[in-house]
């Protein structure tokens, strides 16, 4: 959906996944500045808003979803995955129950699909799924943000932020009292400094949540049964998974940021190397630089130097080997 601030000064509009909402309003740094201090707001109008209403919602997703979510309070917030029958990672949904409806905003363009599995798995619970995309519009407040928040709106706390499920009528009325705006690329820089994977940017096909660091935050080792979870028990109690999340200081000397799917090789072993890995999202951080994560196979050395195609790359652990 095309949001209506892209008509703000300066909004350039953003590509690919993140189509429909701006990439930057004309200065990606200061912008990324406001967030950090707390102030303004990011347009997250573009991704998927989903509910679950009536009397089972609880029990029932607590059945589908790596989340513990059976007893989940009013108002906390809580980030749960759904797993293929193989554990591999096919929804990312961001949640929080208001005492009646659970509220989930997932990315971009994937609710249709969410909703048709959670449909199917009705059978004779109490449930009611809809897709609110088009009334509700996310919008977030970075951490630290004193911004009041309109009465009546369902909102999501997390030690990042809030966010914000409001009237999309809403959403240029809000801009116009909770400026500045702050483009996608302001809040994806944060979200790299913060190693905070992102689905289809740090996860592939056959991405499991051990790689990128979810168990625990998305994935409640101590609940029952879902779809997948013997592939989670197993990989925690026996093994290791084969790859592994990592961030990465690129060289601030090159002009353009490595592309995702970059390939990741020892820098002793230049461009004709073995592919060890590769890129997910590389940005450019007001004070780090160009940043990125990336995943790399297991038994990549942890103080190994890379180089990201032609890029110098030095790599911090995000998920231990």
């Amino acid at each position: 959906m095309k949001s209506p601030l892209l008509s703000l000064p300066g909004a350039v509009p953003a590509e690919g996944r993140d189509e429909g909402v701006a990439a930057h309003y004309g200065d990606l740094f200061r912008e990324q500045r406001t967030l950090a201090d707390g102030a303004g707001f990011v347009d997250l109008s573009h991704r998927g808003v989903v509910t679950v209403s009536g009397a089972d919602r609880l029990s029932w997703l607590h059945l589908l979803l790596t989340q513990h979510v059976s007893d989940l309070p009013a108002g906390r917030a809580t980030e749960a995955l759904i797993l293929s029958a193989n554990g591999h990672i096919e929804h990312a949904l961001y949640l929080v129950d208001d005492g009646e409806t659970v509220w989930a905003h997932v990315e971009p363009g994937t609710q249709a699909e969410l909703i048709a599995y959670l449909e199917s798995m009705k059978f004779f619970y109490r449930v009611e799924v809809a897709d609110r995309t088009e009334d509700f519009a996310v919008v977030h407040l970075p951490a630290g943000s004193i911004a009041p928040v309109p009465d009546g709106v369902v909102v999501r706390e997390t030690a990042y932020g809030r966010d914000l499920f409001l009237p999309r009528e809403d959403l240029e009325a809000f801009a116009g009292t909770h400026g500045p705006a702050a483009g996608i690329l302001a809040y994806e820089a944060l979200r790299v400094e913060g190693h905070r994977p992102r689905l289809g940017f740090e996860t592939d096909h056959r991405t499991i949540p051990h790689e990128i660091g979810l168990i625990g935050s998305a994935v409640h080792l101590q609940k029952g049964c879902y779809r997948g979870q013997e592939t989670v028990a197993r990989v925690q109690n026996l093994g290791k998974p084969p790859r592994r999340l990592v961030f990465l200081h690129l060289d601030g000397s090159e002009v353009h940021l490595p592309a995702p799917g970059t390939p990741l090789r020892l820098a002793a072993d230049g461009p004709e190397g073995r592919q060890l890995g590769f890129v997910t999202t590389a940005v450019r951080h007001h004070e780090l630089g160009p940043i990125a994560l990336a995943l790399v196979k297991r038994n990549v050395p942890v103080d190994a130097d890379l180089v990201a195609g032609s890029t110098a790359a030095a790599q911090e652990t995000v998920v231990e080997p």
